[in-house]
């Protein structure tokens, strides 16, 4: 083992999310003198099983702080790394995971994890003076790489959102574009349209009314959500649905409406028959196995594709993923690296959900950085499909421009999965 890929030093600092909060960054330095840095993203929408942030609770920034997390990582996580090879991810990161020693990661705390898991990938990939997502690749060699298709953000409600609405995201997949920079210039076009139509209408007002709004915008853009045509745009939505649930039921603010379980159930059913939806994003509470049991069988009988996505379902943690697979109760992963803690795991989680035949879509969080390492554990690994939020805030901004420079630098050799995706 070369002395020069050795970790010198691990530090951890104080910064800022996009959300005014304070979050973690770590920066891994090398006794060749390269570095690398990662910082922790933040969730709102959070699964029950997913790592667990470590927070100072106290009353300054409403609690929110990282003291101790960052009191972790230059003391006890620095101490188990320092003199281990950067190029051992997998065993670094395990490492960490043993060093926690709890399930949820909240001794040491998963921002702290995250944020180191990242910060050596990064400084590995500097060492050897390769892009992130050609380190993350490993040894296999491929003679083209894929880019992901996007799942965009056009209205927003929920947890993340005050504007009313009870559905998180209101989403688009430009299908029909033939390159990922073609697929942000559609975006720009529904964007622009969305906020004018928004202007018009004077607001939203429903659920529903949003879903009708939208397939109006991508009509009034110059593109269409019919299967067949060359410019199709998709749609999906995340429910976030175990914030809908209250009591025994699911309430519907927007529109005064409440719902047992077997009525939500059948109102799902009937948006996917009443409109042209690719994408299903947590529909249901995660407990909720039967219900997401029979609206796969209810897929399984139309003659289109959709994916039921799981999050807080899946929480990118393998023990539900198996537990999701012997139900049949989704086809499609939503992947979060700081759902589980280190980057190690989040790929363990992404290869088994390819290994059972779903689809996985590599996910963001409401709490945001510059960071763009999500962009290359799409490339790196081959995940066909990423989620980072709106097209509109620095923090979404930088990761659909480090796509945009990416493709371009991998010219012949980047294919976009646009059209690609369903066949």
């Amino acid at each position: 083992m070369s002395t020069e890929t050795k970790i010198q030093n691990v530090f951890g600092r104080q910064i800022w999310d996009s959300r005014g909060r304070p979050t973690v960054e770590v920066e891994v330095h090398l006794t060749d003198g390269n570095f690398g840095s990662g910082i922790a993203p933040a969730g709102a929408s959070k699964g029950k099983s997913e790592a667990l942030d470590l927070r100072d609770n106290g009353s300054l920034f409403a609690g929110f702080g990282v003291k101790h997390a960052i009191q972790n990582i230059n003391g006890e996580i620095a101490e188990n790394l320092i003199g281990k090879s950067v190029l051992d991810q997998d065993t670094n990161d395990r490492i960490l995971v043993q060093l926690d020693g709890t399930k949820q990661k909240t001794r040491l705390g998963a921002n702290a994890l995250i944020a180191t898991s990242m910060a050596m990938a990064h400084a590995a990939a500097n060492s050897l003076r390769i892009p992130l997502w050609k380190y993350l690749q490993g040894n296999e060699t491929k003679d083209k790489i894929y880019l992901p298709l996007p799942e965009i953000q056009i209205f927003g409600g929920g947890a993340n959102e005050p504007s009313g609405l009870d559905i998180q995201d209101f989403m688009i997949l430009p299908f029909g574009a033939k390159s990922f920079s073609e697929a942000m210039e559609w975006t720009a076009e529904i964007h622009l349209a969305a906020m004018s139509e928004v202007k018009v209408s004077k607001g939203i007002q429903n659920n529903e009314q949003t879903i009708e709004i939208l397939i109006k915008v991508i009509e009034k853009a110059g593109f269409s959500t019919k299967p067949s045509s060359k410019n199709r745009i998709g749609i999906s939505l995340d429910f976030a649905a175990s914030h809908l649930f209250v009591g025994d039921s699911y309430h519907l603010k927007s529109s005064h409406q409440k719902f047992t379980k077997e009525k939500w159930f059948e109102h799902i059913l009937k948006w996917i028959k009443q409109f042209p939806i690719d994408g299903m994003e947590d529909p249901f509470i995660e407990e909720d196995l039967e219900s997401y049991s029979l609206l796969m069988k209810e897929i399984g009988k139309l003659d289109r594709k959709i994916q039921l996505v799981g999050d807080d379902l899946l929480t990118t943690q393998i023990k539900n993923i198996e537990k999701a697979n012997q139900h049949n109760a989704c086809n499609t992963l939503l992947c979060k690296p700081n759902q589980v803690g280190t980057l190690t795991e989040a790929k363990d989680a992404f290869l088994l959900a390819n290994k059972i035949g779903w689809d996985t879509i590599v996910s963001a969080r409401s709490g945001e950085s510059e960071d763009t390492t999500i962009c290359h554990l799409a490339l790196g690994w081959g995940i066909k499909q990423i989620k980072v939020g709106s097209f509109a805030h620095a923090e979404r901004m930088a990761k659909w421009n480090e796509l945009i420079r990416l493709e371009e630098r991998l010219g012949k050799q980047a294919v976009f999965v646009g059209s690609l995706f369903h066949s």
